[in-house]
């Protein structure tokens, strides 16, 4: 079985995978992939709520948006997120991500920049929806 979220190789960044049956769980899954490079988002409590809203038409473009929304929102907040939920309507998506702020017993990782251009793809296959691209680290 294919896990929800996972890694490919790139040269000086790091490619993220989300995978889910519906486009907006793929997406979903690449925000954890996302948020893992950064910390264990396992041992991180959904204390805290953030919500992240946006238009986009164009279901790739979609994807990066919604992951460098989610890296503003949580930097103003201090957030270290662990949870993630998106909804579309057309071309309207509606998102949240919980999780607790930085404290100590947090494990930081890579910093994660911003999600870029580089290798985006967003595909339905037999398995579901698959949404890929390179954070900059």
């Amino acid at each position: 079985m294919e896990r929800a979220h996972d890694y490919f190789e790139h040269d000086a960044d790091i490619g993220i995978i989300g995978r889910g049956k519906t486009v907006e769980a793929s997406f979903e899954n690449a925000a954890r992939a996302m948020f893992a490079i950064q910390c264990d988002i396992d041992s991180i409590r959904p204390l805290e709520q953030v919500e992240v809203n946006f238009e986009e038409d164009e279901v790739e473009l979609a994807l990066v948006r919604w992951l460098n929304a989610l890296l503003a929102a949580s930097r103003e907040r201090g957030l270290a997120p662990c949870d993630f939920g998106l909804e579309r309507s057309g071309e309207c998506w509606r998102g949240w991500a919980r999780g607790e702020r930085w404290r100590e017993a947090v494990t930081r990782g890579t910093e994660v920049k911003g999600a870029t251009l580089t290798m985006l793809s967003v595909s339905q296959g037999p398995a579901g929806w698959e949404a890929r691209c390179v954070v900059d680290v």
